[in-house]
């Protein structure tokens, strides 16, 4: 991987596995947006960017400073997934999906944004999660200029614990505003430290996560995944369960994948929302 800075932005060569379109449409993030061209627009830690693909480069409109301080680890992209796919391939199917799903990185997120969106997530479809992020981030969110306009960081738990059921109902989140305030009045009262939990193992913060009033399985795996970036775990929705059913029977146990299978989950779960055969 070549890492050059342009008057224009940082320009990322010798990169086989960095597809901005894969990225931020695999389901693991929700406040990043395409416009017609493919260029994507998002905002994490504060900052907000624009990324896209220019041939066979990566292009970030930020300074070498703002990438090696934020977007670097952001990426993931001291890791080779190369090599990672590689070591996956241990049937046809999975052979078939990281190859389709080939350009996929699990972003390093803020673990509470990521806690807080798979909350929101739940019993919902991705167009609609991104509108109550954004609501949220809108409403109670710090707002910041970028390239002059006006972008707004995610609300830190501590200002959500502050707040009522009804405070949130601009949100329009139904029974979920109750559970986004349950989270952060957990997370800010420091009885769920997530910072801990990430420096522990996947199970233990699994069944810590549980504990928090309206997180079960999927969302604390998710959570787990992609705002812990533990990547050994496995979440499953009904997507997965259709791919694990028609691929893998009976008695399939993510170790297989192990120790990324959370990024095997990313390739199954891309390629069967695909329709891919």
């Amino acid at each position: 991987m070549i890492i050059t800075e342009h008057p224009s932005g940082i320009e990322i060569t010798d990169v086989s596995d960095f597809d901005p379109a894969r990225i931020f449409e695999c389901g693991q993030c929700f406040r990043w947006n395409a416009d017609g061209r493919g260029v994507y627009t998002g905002v994490a830690f504060g900052r907000a960017l624009r990324v896209w693909r220019d041939g066979d480069s990566a292009r970030l409109d930020c300074n070498r400073a703002e990438f090696e301080s934020v977007w670097r680890d952001y990426f993931d992209l001291g890791r080779d997934y190369a090599a990672i796919r590689q070591k996956l391939a241990v049937s046809d199917h999975m052979r078939a999906a990281s190859a389709f799903g080939r350009g996929i990185r699990i972003l390093r997120q803020d673990k509470w944004e990521a806690l807080c969106s798979f909350v929101i997530s739940q019993c919902n479809n991705i167009p609609r999660i991104k509108r109550i992020v954004e609501t949220l981030c809108r409403e109670f969110g710090e707002p910041f200029k970028a390239g002059g306009v006006t972008h707004y960081a995610f609300p830190p738990a501590a200002k959500i614990a502050l707040l009522r059921e009804t405070d949130l109902a601009a949100l329009r989140c139904g029974y979920r505003a109750a559970y986004i305030v349950a989270a952060a009045k957990s997370v800010a009262s420091g009885e769920t430290d997530l910072d801990a939990l990430a420096a522990g193992d996947p199970q233990s913060a699994l069944e810590a996560l549980k504990k928090i009033d309206g997180v079960g399985d999927k969302v604390a795996s998710c959570a787990v995944l992609f705002g812990l970036h533990m990547l050994d775990s496995f979440p499953v929705d009904t997507w997965m369960k259709k791919a694990i059913r028609e691929h893998y029977g009976d008695g399939f146990d993510p170790v297989i994948f192990s120790p990324y299978a959370g990024i095997a989950q990313q390739y199954i779960f891309y390629y069967a929302r695909s329709g891919k055969k």
